[in-house]
């Protein structure tokens, strides 16, 4: 497995080596202990979450705040989608930033997303099926967005805003800046 630093501090992409055959192929999607030395922290996944989606579906941004704060490690194993990432920790050299990344299940790539970042994708075929971990369990009171279209991330969805498909809590979130501190890069955000 290859890790590679993103532009959005502690951002990570994993790309993983697939031994094929006529039969298919074989590949390891998961070694904790890379991750864990990558990171340069210990991450504990503790539980595992699958979506699917149809084209033009936008989920996101979304985060949850602490002490209920997740870390996430996506995967697609159906279709393409477009990831994005935000670093919305204060004090970061990197806050307020957008990150998109492809990702799709012909490339075996996953994308770490450290607490701190808000969250979202494009699906961007037919349908596509998502496989994430997450370091903590989900908690509604501490559910928390950012708006997909806020002008100062600049974010190019690569679909019209018309052909969009969205949820109706996804259109009403805030802009980056109306955003309560929740993160402050010198907060322990983990154990």
């Amino acid at each position: 497995m290859k890790i590679s630093k993103l532009a959005l501090t502690g951002a990570l992409l994993l790309e993983h080596k697939a031994y094929s055959d006529e039969r298919g192929y074989f590949a390891e999607t998961y070694r904790q202990q890379q991750l864990d030395d990558a990171a340069g922290y210990s991450v504990r996944f503790i539980q595992d979450n699958e979506a699917v989606s149809q084209l033009g579906v936008l989920r996101g941004l979304h985060y949850q705040k602490p002490p209920f704060a997740q870390s996430k490690l996506v995967r697609v194993l159906q279709g393409a989608i477009l990831d994005v990432i935000v670093d919305i920790r204060h004090g970061s050299p990197t806050f307020g930033q957008a990150l998109a990344t492809p990702l799709s299940a012909d490339t075996l790539q996953q994308l770490f997303i450290p607490r701190g970042f808000a969250h979202g994708y494009l699906t961007l075929t037919s349908h596509a099926l998502l496989q994430y971990k997450v370091d903590n369990y989900y908690s509604p009171a501490d559910d928390c967005g950012l708006h997909y279209a806020d002008p100062t991330l600049a974010i190019s969805w690569p679909i019209q805003p018309s052909q969009l498909r969205l949820s109706a809590k996804d259109q009403q979130q805030p802009l980056l800046s109306a955003l309560p501190v929740h993160f402050n890069i010198t907060d322990k955000l983990y154990d």
